[in-house]
């Protein structure tokens, strides 16, 4: 009977997820690893990558009023309970949490590195910045580099994809190709 209940006790205990230290937190805290940017976000969901969890800590009424495509809703008051935290946990999984900006996007990372899930990360700059570079991207100088104009080519076509909006420019940059037909040359005379 004693085998039995002490049995049961590990049996029914639930798995929590392993804390990580203070000092640990604190090193973390100062990586720019933590960060990813809005044009890899895009990048991720315009390839429907599997992999890719978005979550939106703002609360329910700016979550309804605009999100990023297939993200979720957790207030960041709601992201420690338990029926939220199951979606941190999740093997495999990249957890991106995001608001208008930094703040409350830092804060729930903060959570959860505390409570010990890995693989999170912040979008640099919130729906702010994906607001000024994915949905309305600025043309760079000319002055700048191949890898400015690169982006820029990017967030043209991001911003299409996740707006549907015409390119400022579609009519004059559509080019009229006139087609000529070859003309017939006599074969040559002789050999190969």
């Amino acid at each position: 009977m004693l085998l039995l209940a002490f049995g049961t006790i590990f049996i029914g205990r639930k798995k929590e997820p392993k804390q990580i230290d203070a000092q640990q937190l604190l090193s973390e805290i100062v990586q720019p690893t933590r960060y990813v940017t809005t044009d890899q976000v895009a990048k991720l969901i315009i390839a429907k990558d599997p992999s890719l969890m978005l979550i939106d800590v703002r609360n329910e009424s700016d979550y309804n009023s605009y999100t990023l495509p297939g993200a979720i809703d957790i207030p960041l008051d709601s992201l420690v309970s338990k029926s939220y935290l199951s979606y941190l946990g999740i093997p495999g999984t990249k957890v991106v949490f995001f608001s208008n900006d930094d703040i409350k996007a830092d804060q729930a990372w903060v959570l959860a590195k505390r409570l010990g899930f890995s693989r999170t990360y912040v979008m640099k700059g919130g729906l702010n910045c994906w607001m000024q570079t994915i949905i309305d991207p600025t043309e760079p100088s000319e002055v700048e580099g191949a890898s400015a104009h690169e982006n820029y080519t990017f967030r043209k076509g991001a911003q299409l994809y996740f707006t549907g909006a015409e390119t400022e420019n579609a009519e004059t940059s559509k080019v009229k190709v006139e087609v000529r037909r070859r003309e017939k040359s006599s074969a040559a005379a002789g050999g190969c």
